[in-house]
């Protein structure tokens, strides 16, 4: 068994260059003047420059940011694929189609629980908070991902190298899922019916990016929508209640550092003036919104106040 220094210098991960996502740049692009052009064509707001180009230029940042984390991230998926803990690799490998289904269900969950503590623990919603911080919803919005979630997405994923799973295709349909989750930002589609109860839909993350009490917190899916229907945390879109999209609180710049880290100082603030190192913590680990003495509430506290049902 390799130890993860001598991983770290051998061939095989020094030839690890390949990012699906990279491929599709291009197409991010285009879809995005197709999208600005569609607004222009039917008289709809759908981008403003200014906030449109601060969200691509997170995502200029989330990429550079994102090679040597990624880096560092495959060379421990290779250290813990050589356990194979139940025995599998052999039967897991990449020229196995029924892998690749196995591996597509997998990773989805892998993401659903990423995503959903992403919401739910506060130092973590203070790395993703970026990603909800425009009251647009466009493509571009897609593009305004974080600085800092890179530096713990990864441990999510840990389970799968050590099942059997080679790093090359956990990588490989994390980058998959990512591009799935590019086109589900826009507003311009509405409803696609049948699809509505098992895919992750523009509609189904519309609601995911909303302020509104009872959006907060819904739809954490990657591309099935079927695990938040299975874990309670499915919301469909309504008419009566439509979308407004943003933060409960939003910032209002287009400053990219202010974007990346204004939580971070939120939570800074909020433990330099917890009176105990009880509320210390809670003001780091708790949900959004948590506070010791009721100035602020969660998202679960704020839709119990409004009569709304969880």
């Amino acid at each position: 068994m390799r130890s993860l220094l001598e991983i770290y210098q051998s061939p095989e991960i020094w030839g690890f260059t390949d990012d699906v996502t990279v491929y599709f740049v291009p197409g991010f692009f285009i879809l995005i003047l197709l999208e600005f052009y569609v607004g222009y064509r039917d008289k709809i707001k759908l981008h403003e420059s200014k906030d449109s180009l601060a969200s691509i230029g997170m995502g200029a940042g989330s990429l550079i940011l994102g090679v040597g984390v990624k880096f560092a991230a495959f060379g421990a998926f290779l250290y813990l694929y050589q356990f194979d803990v139940l025995g599998m690799k052999q039967h897991l490998g990449i020229d196995k189609w029924y892998a690749w289904v196995i591996l597509f269900f997998a990773d989805d969950l892998s993401f659903y629980w990423h995503h959903r503590l992403s919401h739910h623990v506060r130092i973590l919603w203070a790395a993703h908070i970026n990603h909800h911080s425009s009251t647009n919803y466009n493509l571009a919005v897609a593009l305004r991902q974080s600085w800092t979630e890179l530096f713990y997405k990864y441990f999510f994923w840990l389970w799968l190298p050590l099942i059997g799973f080679h790093p090359i295709m956990i990588f490989t349909m994390i980058g998959v899922s990512l591009i799935y989750q590019f086109w589900v930002h826009t507003k311009v589609i509405k409803s696609l019916g049948p699809l509505e109860w098992f895919m992750n839909t523009p509609s189904h993350h519309r609601v995911h990016h909303a302020s509104n009490t009872r959006y907060l917190d819904r739809n954490h899916a990657g591309i099935l929508i079927i695990w938040d229907r299975l874990f309670g945390t499915f919301q469909k879109e309504l008419k009566e209640d439509p979308v407004v999209y943003g933060i409960t609180s939003n910032i209002h710049t287009h400053n990219l550092f202010k974007i990346a880290f204004h939580e971070f100082q939120n939570i800074w603030n909020d433990v330099k003036s917890a009176p105990s190192l009880r509320t210390k913590l809670g003001y780091m680990l708790m949900a959004p919104g948590w506070s010791h003495d009721g100035r602020s509430k969660t998202s679960d506290q704020l839709r119990e106040e409004e009569g709304i049902s969880s």
